[in-house]
């Protein structure tokens, strides 16, 4: 599968199978996460892999009570390790650094079948709580993984017209 193939594939999958993801498919895809590109290559993330149902449980009251995150048979936390080192453009580095570490993730994913869907409506205090994270360090976002269980059809996009502008805000 090319690069596009999977752009064009992904879906935020909220429907698992049960089945168990092979622990060589789930090191290939966080291989993606390893390999991705960060702010002065500091790498300022760490990614809890939980694949326990009990704790995977735990997380549906932290996570706003979205049942399929105790469903989906891998939950992965981004958890940002370097709060201080703020980009010259005024946004936290690893805030930038761990999203494209699991987009590289969700997109690795894709190519080998399986579903994610990243989750944004999560309890901070709760799930640091649940899967023992320090206090100091912050999650940047929680991820569903598994095989799929449905098939979401593809979600409205605007046009490249409405979201392009050339050379200055404003200009189309």
């Amino acid at each position: 599968m090319e690069v596009t193939e999977a752009i064009l594939k992904r879906r935020s999958v909220r429907k698992y199978k049960e089945d168990k993801v092979p622990d060589n498919i789930l090191e290939k895809i966080l291989q993606a996460a390893q390999l991705a590109p960060s702010a002065k290559n500091l790498q300022p993330w760490r990614f809890v892999v939980v694949t326990d149902k009990e704790i995977r449980e735990k997380l549906v009251p932290a996570c706003a009570n979205q049942k399929f995150v105790g469903e989906a048979p891998v939950v992965i936390a981004g958890v940002g390790i370097n709060p201080s080192l703020v980009m010259r453009c005024g946004i936290t580095a690893q805030t930038v650094d761990l999203s494209i570490a699991l987009t590289q993730i969700v997109l690795q994913a894709t190519e080998l079948g399986l579903g994610t869907c990243f989750i944004g409506a999560f309890h901070q205090d709760q799930v640091k709580q649940v899967i023992g994270i320090p206090e100091e360090y912050v999650v940047v976002q929680v991820l569903t993984l598994g095989y799929p269980d449905e098939e979401p059809a593809p979600r409205p996009r605007l046009s490249l017209q409405e979201i392009i502008y050339k050379d200055s805000w404003g200009n189309k």
